[in-house]
């Protein structure tokens, strides 16, 4: 490990970004999987709020540049074409 001052201030804050980067992607995860279970489920009704929520989410998650910007967009598209196809 390094051992100059600016380094280990670096190193610490590596970890602080890669705990809250991690925070973030798993939220994705989660609302992604409850835009994926509402549309199993055919409940519209949920599946429209969680779309919001996911979009939502994901949009902030690439403005923190947790994601790419492009890849963000891309699973935001295929969340709302699976909720569209619904109705």
């Amino acid at each position: 490990m390094a051992n100059h001052k600016s380094a280990l201030k670096r190193h610490r804050q590596s970890l602080v970004r890669n705990s809250r980067n991690n925070m973030v992607r798993t939220r994705i995860k989660n609302v992604v999987k409850e835009v994926r279970a509402a549309v199993d489920a055919n409940d519209t009704e949920l599946a429209a709020t969680a779309l919001r929520k996911a979009t939502s989410v994901l949009d902030a998650a690439a403005t923190k540049k947790v994601i790419h910007a492009r890849a963000a967009s891309r699973k935001i598209s295929r969340l709302h074409a699976a909720v569209n196809k619904m109705a």
